[in-house]
């Protein structure tokens, strides 16, 4: 890969993130929540390991709403009328998010709440 094409790339990812934030609301929640995370931690002083869970959890859930978004932008290119697969395909990317964003609060859960009931 050439240079200039390597970092065009990162470019390119960063218009992706700038657009996406600017119209996708639940991928600013997201992003609200991963500061409120980030923050969290460093006030529970987290360990390595907790700090590996929690960017894990973080950078897929973020990941997956990006694709997601993808997914949905896609499909209303294809098929701008409302077709049932189309709404099929755009629910099943939403619900792939849902379901990484109950099981990362899970994991936020179970590090998090000692730590607060440890603190009160």
């Amino acid at each position: 890969m050439k240079p200039k094409k390597f970092l065009l790339s990162f470019k390119y990812a960063g218009h992706g993130l700038k657009d996406v934030f600017k119209q996708e609301q639940n991928f600013r929640f997201h992003s609200v929540a991963a500061v409120f995370t980030i923050a969290a931690g460093f006030l529970f002083q987290l360990n390595a390991i907790e700090w590996l869970i929690i960017i894990a959890a973080i950078g897929n859930v973020m990941a997956l709403e990006l694709i997601n978004t993808a997914v949905e932008r896609t499909v209303d290119l294809i098929s701008p009328e409302n077709h049932p697969l189309a709404k099929k395909a755009k629910d099943a990317g939403a619900a792939s998010v849902l379901i990484f964003s109950i099981a990362a609060a899970i994991a936020g859960a179970i590090i998090f709440i000692p730590k607060i009931l440890s603190f009160m």
